[in-house]
């Protein structure tokens, strides 16, 4: 294990109780530092995005950034095509990005896909409300808040469906 490896574990297992301290050091590789490479594998269950009958490609124009946030973008986009999780595309479809603030102030980027949420064919079996999945806690003894880092690049897009999440890349 790597010094840095070793420290950003040992600030893990600072804020957790000794039993799961021990799986923690046991299964380092569960927390890794960094996103690994490369989507996912193609399954069956790739997420798919179906339009409306006749609906025309989704266009929103990106907002003004400041030139810090358009430096920060580049970063995160040439971080995430060095990873494989984007790639240049030429598609009609275009979702503007926008950053929100985490607590550590660290700038999350977002997508604006509201457009293209309002022509998508809305699925038959929808994610559980938060208060049913609470429900089904009732007998937890451990509650872990998990940064799932990059969880949004661990669901592969059904492959005839890529094209509608594009985004538009300003240069800075």
């Amino acid at each position: 294990m790597e010094q840095n490896e070793a420290t950003d574990i040992n600030k893990l297992c600072a804020s957790v109780p000794d039993d799961l301290e021990k799986i923690i050091r046991e299964y380092p590789e569960i927390f890794p530092d960094d996103l690994p490479s490369g989507l996912p594998p193609e399954r069956p269950q790739d997420h798919k995005i179906e339009v409306e009958p006749g609906a025309q490609p989704t266009v929103r124009t990106q907002w003004r950034m400041t030139q810090p946030k358009l430096h920060e973008l580049r970063n995160q986009l040439d971080y995430l095509m060095a990873k494989g999780f984007f790639r240049p595309s030429t598609s009609p479809f275009v979702a503007p990005i926008l950053f929100t603030p985490k607590k550590d102030g660290v700038l999350r980027m977002c997508m604006d896909y509201r457009a293209l949420n309002r022509v998508t064919i809305k699925s038959g079996y929808p994610i559980p409300c938060t208060d049913e999945l609470i429900d089904n806690l009732h007998r937890a003894c451990y509650f872990l808040k998990i940064d799932l880092r990059g969880g949004y690049h661990q669901i592969r897009v059904f492959a005839d469906d890529c094209h509608k999440t594009a985004i538009y890349r300003r240069q800075p």
